[in-house]
């Protein structure tokens, strides 16, 4: 078998530009098959590619997050949301509120038209959550430290750290409950959870504490001879480039965004601007830094193939726009129907169950490659 398909962990930035990819995507519509859709080619790429350790259950976490994030939704529309709007669905005690809070509605009648909208924003925002989640259970978040530019690398040991919190969190809390039940006590329910709390985030905290420890003895953090205005400046490029990428990213995903000649100035243009202004900025400050990698991750066909078929839904959903075929039927209520090329654009996304590597064995696994602790 080639170097190229032998069985191995594909590259972390490749996974999450895939999971951007789908989250784009999910991002763009609020066409309830197309959402369910796309959470389910997540939690099938998960089911077969994650390589077993902590993070590897944060999909079921974010997952049910996001039923939850869908239930609050629904909870904030009927409460704070409705309107007159449509055939009503129920009517709930309306508070009377003062002149000076006009435009605020407390109860009042709840319409299908609102409930469904609701529906269907919080399945967007809980499908953008399970794309995260995906990426989080594919990728062990410290192997991220290595593709971290030179010029945020402090701030990327930082980022990384906070992200191993929530597959920490759900360990723990694993953990504890196996232990309450192996004492013959209750580990399921509100009251529980309340118990639950303190042992929970008293280790995350030990557990932090530790980390930062063993980091500053490893020399993280450390500027070298690098001189002070030139570190400055080069931070505040890159940051300043990425703030122009997400600019232009909320233009492409919000669109309607103002422009000049026609022309959208917060899509595309400020997002190639961004791009190249932090890819100049970290090339600049990578030539300056010395710092070696053990056993860097390759960058091979798989990765292509992953990273495109996370792509091609996101292109494909930006290019469709706000069109009705994307948009959940909430006024007037009807049946979704499914649109064919935005369907199988989300199935393109699938693909890693083919064309990824395959896992290597316990055995084969480079203890760089399995650790959570960067070293």
């Amino acid at each position: 078998m080639s170097a190229t398909f032998a069985p191995r962990l594909l590259h972390p930035g490749a996974w999450w530009l895939w999971a951007l990819g789908l989250a784009t995507a999910a991002a763009r519509t609020t066409n309830p098959l197309l959402l369910l859709l796309i959470a389910a080619v997540a939690g099938l790429v998960v089911s077969e590619r994650r390589v077993p350790g902590p993070w590897s259950r944060s999909y079921t976490a974010f997952l049910k997050f996001g039923l939850l994030v869908i239930v609050i939704r629904v909870v904030f529309e009927m409460v704070f949301g409705a309107t007159d709007v449509g055939r009503p669905l129920v009517v709930l005690p309306q508070i009377a509120l003062p002149s000076w809070m006009a435009g605020v509605q407390l109860g009042g009648v709840v319409t299908w038209d609102g409930f469904l909208l609701a529906v269907f924003e919080g399945m967007r925002l809980a499908a953008i959550l399970m794309c995260v989640g995906a990426a989080n259970s594919l990728v062990n978040p410290s192997r991220l430290l290595r593709i971290v530019p030179a010029a945020l690398y402090e701030a990327g040991v930082a980022v990384v750290v906070c992200m191993t919190v929530a597959p920490t969190l759900v360990t723990d809390a694993a953990r504890i409950r196996r232990a309450r039940r192996l004492r013959g006590r209750p580990s399921r329910g509100l009251r529980v959870w309340g118990e639950m709390a303190l042992p929970l985030f008293s280790g995350a905290l030990e557990r932090s504490v530790s980390l930062a420890a063993s980091m500053d003895a490893r020399g993280y953090g450390r500027t070298g001879n690098v001189p002070a205005k030139s570190r400055h400046l080069t931070s505040a490029l890159v940051v300043g480039g990425l703030l122009g990428v997400l600019i232009g990213l909320y233009g492409l995903l919000q669109g309607g965004t103002p422009g000049v000649a026609g022309t959208d100035l917060l899509g595309w243009p400020m997002l190639i601007v961004g791009a190249a202004l932090a890819s100049g900025a970290s090339l600049l400050a990578g030539g300056r830094v010395a710092r070696t990698r053990y056993r860097p991750d390759p960058w091979r066909a798989p990765e292509w193939l992953v990273t495109v078929s996370g792509l091609v839904p996101a292109v494909v959903f930006v290019g469709f726009g706000s069109t009705a075929e994307l948009l959940g039927p909430a006024s007037p209520p009807g049946w979704p129907a499914l649109p064919v090329l935005p369907a199988l654009a989300v199935l393109v996304a699938a693909l890693p169950v083919v064309v990824a590597p395959p896992l290597p064995r316990p055995t084969q696994q480079a203890p760089s490659q399995v650790q959570e602790v960067p070293a």
